[in-house]
């Protein structure tokens, strides 16, 4: 399976950095090649430990551990003291798994079923998007609240504005970590049955392995993905100079996508097979977590090691991009069915983004950077 053969670059990646010693570039790619599958069966280990816990804490524990590849790279990054990289992550993954990962599951599920639109539960789906339209705008409230600061009217001098957008970042975190918890006894406890899959879903794996086995895995994938995430971080800047393009654009774009990509893979593989339940769950329920989980735990780690984040994004796009997202969801999945070419639509949309955000970020201009790409990898 061409997942499994990607493992090959995390020997590859730890020779070049610490035996070799080469371009930061190189140690770069083949620390993102190598992430990609570990977070892949960083996933499986989840579900096969989910299956030994039974229902509740299964479902606890693959909605927590949904992210932690994502969340690993970021808290090394963090440790960098890159928080502009850190908070484009956030933004990235957040419209990746809408768009992306959501769009390339609605193409696959129409194409494979020949067309036909592809139904699936309206009311799920509406809860979920309503919850992140909701959890989106707590989230982009500090940003909102500095723009505001910086009118003519309040003229809130920069250290004090910055003071003040800690202080509501880490009290926003807060809240957003409490909506979580409700969200999970919501989810898990009281209306469990609301978001139930049937069980001819098949979202578990057919053939759980031994707990030992899956424990292991679990704690031997973390351990590896950190391993990569450190040579990931240490690599950033330099492989963004070389390229010529922002270190904010990696994250929001290459670094976004590498910590969410076994789950786009999960989508598309259940969209494949008709699951369009299970699909748009993992889409939608993955958005909602990093930014009902990934991002305030990001803000109160940095604030406890002495790297405070604050949610304030670097560029009033990131706050259109977010807010758009939610209302593009919920416009695409309020009636419970669709077809392939609203999931070109997302992926169209996910492209655009993509490219505003590469000509907006700061650095050199984009199309120099974009001449010099081709000229870095062949050295």
């Amino acid at each position: 399976m061409l997942m499994n053969s990607l493992l090959a670059f995390l020997p590859i990646s730890l020779l070049l950095n610490y035996v070799v010693h080469a371009p930061p570039l190189w140690v770069f790619v083949t620390a993102v090649l190598a992430i990609v599958p570990l977070a892949d069966w960083l996933r499986k280990a989840t579900e096969h430990v989910a299956v030994h816990a039974g229902p509740t804490i299964g479902g606890l524990l693959n909605v927590t551990f949904g992210n932690m590849a994502e969340l690993i790279i970021a808290i090394f990054i963090l440790l960098d003291g890159n928080t502009q990289v850190v908070k484009a992550q956030i933004t990235g993954s957040i419209i990746g798994n809408a768009l992306l990962g959501l769009g390339l599951a609605i193409v696959a599920a129409g194409f494979v079923r020949g067309g036909t639109r592809q139904k699936f539960n309206a009311a799920n789906a509406g809860q979920l998007s309503a919850m992140l339209f909701l959890t989106v705008i707590m989230l982009t409230l500090p940003a909102i609240f500095d723009y505001t600061e910086q009118l003519p009217a309040f003229a809130a001098g920069s250290e004090a504005r910055a003071n003040l957008d800690e202080r509501l970042s880490i009290g926003v975190a807060i809240l957003l970590i409490v909506v979580y918890l409700l969200n999970l006894v919501y989810t898990l406890v009281t209306h469990k049955d609301v978001f139930a899959i049937s069980e001819e879903a098949g979202h578990g794996p057919e053939k759980p392995w031994p707990l030992a086995t899956a424990l292991g895995v679990l704690l031997g994938g973390t351990a590896l993905i950190a391993l990569e995430s450190e040579l990931l971080s240490g690599a950033l800047e330099a492989t963004a100079s070389q390229l010529g393009l922002s270190e904010f654009f990696l994250g929001i774009i290459v670094l976004a996508v590498v910590g969410n990509f076994a789950e786009y893979i999960a989508a598309v593989y259940f969209a494949r097979r008709g699951q369009m339940d299970l699909a748009v769950n993992i889409g939608l329920g993955a958005t909602i977590q990093v930014a009902l989980l990934t991002a305030p735990l990001l803000v109160i780690i940095g604030a406890l090691l002495g790297h405070p984040m604050n949610l304030v994004f670097s560029s009033p796009l990131e706050l259109i991009a977010i807010i758009a997202v939610a209302l593009i969801v919920t416009s695409v999945t309020k009636d419970g069915e669709t077809t392939w070419f609203e999931g070109v639509l997302l992926l169209a949309v996910y492209l655009a983004l993509a490219l505003a955000f590469f000509f907006v970020t700061p650095g050199e201009a984009a199309p120099e950077g974009a001449a010099r790409l081709w000229s870095a990898l062949l050295g």
